[in-house]
């Protein structure tokens, strides 16, 4: 099983996250941030990973450490769960659309870290979340997993849906990604034999 457990705690978080890349889509999830909650429960539905996520931040400040210290713990386990990456697909995308909102993701799993975001948001703030935590929580995800993410908006008006379009794409372009493709036997899916 590619699975992985991380702990991190810090003056502004506490962090327990457990993640199997082989599951049924299971989460159990409360990070404190109500809207953080919604998109990391369909994120784990719609990749079919199992995942816990329990988060005490400093939310009396704003969501921002929480965001960002969950992306860093995220791709922590990404990384552990992948090991050397043998038998990968590596590729991934989705077109993915969201009622009015249409969200392109692509990933390679290639051990750089790379961030190609192109999402606007028509509010600044979902609830009480804010739209710019998007970007940091992918930003801080893809340093911690390296990977070359590509998320942009072709089309969307409404800020719920443009966000919930993004995980929702990025869970169904991980979960080709990290997929085991029989064809490779184990093999690392790279000319440099290493990722």
């Amino acid at each position: 099983m590619r699975t992985s457990v991380i702990n991190r705690k810090t003056a502004e978080t506490d962090i327990h996250l457990a993640l199997n890349l082989d599951g049924e889509g299971k989460s159990e999830i409360n990070t404190g941030v109500g809207f953080l909650d919604h998109m990391l429960t369909l994120f784990a539905s719609h990749s079919r990973f199992d995942l816990t996520i329990n988060c005490k931040g400093d939310i009396e400040v704003d969501d921002h450490h929480s965001a960002e210290d969950i992306g860093i713990c995220l791709g922590k386990a990404f990384e552990e769960a992948l090991s050397d990456k043998r038998g990968i697909t590596r590729y991934g995308s989705m077109m993915l659309p969201m009622d009015e909102a249409l969200i392109l993701t692509a990933a390679d799993i290639s051990g750089r870290a790379c961030l190609c975001y192109d999402v606007s948001f028509p509010t600044e703030k979902i609830g009480s979340f804010d739209t710019e935590l998007v970007e940091e929580f992918l930003l801080a995800f893809v340093r911690n997993c390296p990977m070359s993410l590509h998320v942009r908006k072709l089309a969307g008006a409404n800020s719920h849906h443009i966000a919930e379009g993004v995980f929702k794409s990025l869970a169904r372009t991980l979960k080709a990604a990290v997929a085991i493709d029989p064809a490779l036997a184990g093999a690392i899916p790279s000319t440099k034999g290493v990722l």
